[in-house]
């Protein structure tokens, strides 16, 4: 309660003397009217959500070498389709236990510190993957780096949504799911043309890149605000602004922001607004419809429904085709989400998701239940490539970023941390949940019934976005606050 108190007397007196200084250096500083500098903010989003890419390569992995692992051929480990569906899951609980306290952490040792951290589980757990001697390793090696994609998923948003501008705020937070499917491409073309254990080390290679270019990039400004380290946060700032951009009025913003927080002084109280209740609910809702809408096992099976669908094309080669439509849309995406804004490409994304998986669903009934003869079949045996393709693009386009780009967005900073924490791992249980029984409910129900209980679900996240979701382009932590306050 003291601190709380303190805390509050300090960034008091921090709006006050930031007021003065704003008035100060409007006149002092030359080309004051230009906007800041992109470039520097656009850099320290790629390099941090480096860290997203790994996590990419690592959901990725299984696919393109899954018949091997089954087949003994890595490592001359043999396993079966349960202890398959074991190696593609366990990332996820290990991403489900990383991500509540994550959020406690990047409060106490910041938001840069955090992700750097994390070469170390990424290190560790491509170690044990590459020197596997028996199926024990592969799955500690698949668990620990799932903690470390869990804490990622926390941090990496997190950390991208406070070091950019409002105006382009939308745009570098596309970056972390960017990133997460350029992750998964690289895993997908690697894998279809190298031996499993030199693919397995060239995915490990990327950590690298992230540590090298990521460790000169600046703390989050409003973590030091957080922590009382005002002339810390005013020259990180400065450095993702640019040096003749005045900063004083958006820090004035930040710490006035955090003063109406802290004046909450406990979660439970601020959990009781209506503006926190209500970013929570659209958040762990958007978590939902985006794992339900059966995105994980399309990743992780991409090959297998090529094979049960009795498409000629190489399946790998499917999957590369699908990686790439999907790096290409959420690219695509970040250019646009400032613009369009987020609700429009959300109705459209769940719409067009919706379409494409009740048409994939359709072609399982006719070829399952023999409904037209086996050539015309083949003569569209071409139809579920392009109703993929088409998923992958709609997902891309909106249900793929714009959630944790949300995450970063609609909490107020007193819960932020909880609730960005909370939102991953309910994500992450989602997802453990799909990936692990879905090769068994797809064998119970069917490719059909499976498909179209993801369409129908999607149907369902257009409707709620439409009803609830408000749009958050172009507006500050505190506009954003009061309309979810009063919308």
């Amino acid at each position: 309660m003291e601190r709380d108190t303190a805390a509050l007397v300090d960034n008091t007196t921090y709006l006050h003397q930031n007021e003065v200084r704003s008035y100060e250096s409007v006149e002092a500083l030359p080309g004051n009217d230009s906007g800041p500098r992109k470039l520097p903010q656009y850099a320290a989003a790629i390099s941090a959500t480096l860290a997203a890419l790994g996590a990419g390569i690592i959901l990725g992995w299984t696919s393109p070498i899954k018949s091997e692992i089954e087949n003994g051929e890595y490592n001359n480990i043999t396993v079966n389709d349960n202890q398959m569906g074991w190696i593609g899951s366990l990332t996820n609980v290990g991403a489900l236990l990383a991500c509540i306290p994550t959020g406690f952490v990047c409060d106490i040792i910041g938001r840069k510190t955090t992700l750097l951290l994390l070469l170390l589980p990424f290190t560790l757990g491509w170690v044990l993957i590459i020197f596997a001697m028996n199926l024990a390793m592969l799955y500690s090696g698949r668990f620990i780096m799932g903690i470390a994609i869990g804490a990622c998923c926390v941090a990496a948003p997190m950390y991208t949504s406070e070091v950019s501008h409002k105006d382009i705020r939308g745009s570098i937070g596309s970056y972390f799911q960017l990133m997460v499917t350029v992750g998964v491409l690289y895993a997908y073309f690697f894998g279809a043309f190298m031996t499993p254990l030199h693919y397995t080390i060239i995915c490990a290679s990327e950590l690298f890149l992230f540590a090298l270019t990521f460790a000169f990039q600046p703390e989050s400004p409003l973590y030091y605000l957080k922590s009382s380290q005002y002339e810390k946060a005013r020259m990180s700032l400065q450095k993702l602004r640019g040096s003749h951009y005045n900063v004083d009025e958006e820090l004035n913003e930040m710490a006035q922001s955090l003063q109406e927080g802290e004046a909450s002084v406990t979660l439970l109280h601020a959990f009781q607004r209506r503006a926190c209740k209500k970013s929570v609910l659209i958040s762990l809702s958007l978590m939902f419809f985006q794992q339900f809408s059966g995105i994980n096992a399309i990743i992780f099976y991409t090959s297998d429904i090529f094979i049960n669908a009795g498409v000629k094309l190489n399946p790998r080669y499917c999957s590369i085709i699908v990686g790439a439509c999907q790096v290409v849309t959420t690219f695509a995406s970040s250019l646009i989400v400032d613009k369009l804004g987020r609700r429009l490409l959300l109705i459209t994304s769940a719409l067009l998701m919706s379409i494409s998986m009740i048409l994939l669903a359709t072609f399982f009934v006719i070829k399952d239940h023999k409904l037209v003869p086996d050539d015309t079949l083949k003569t569209f045996s071409f139809a579920p490539i392009i109703f993929l393709v088409l998923y992958i693009i709609a997902f891309s386009l909106g249900f793929g970023p714009i959630p944790w780009l949300l995450n970063g967005e609609i909490f107020a900073p007193e819960i932020k941390a909880v609730a960005s924490s909370v939102a991953g791992s309910f994500n992450w249980f989602l997802a453990f949940i799909i990936t692990k029984f879905y090769l068994q409910l797809d064998k119970s129900f069917g490719d059909d019934n499976m498909f179209y209980t993801f369409g129908f679900v999607l149907l369902f996240a257009a409707s709620f976005v439409w009803l609830i979701v408000p749009e958050t382009k172009g507006k500050t932590m505190a506009e954003i606050q009061d309309e979810l306050q009063h919308y």
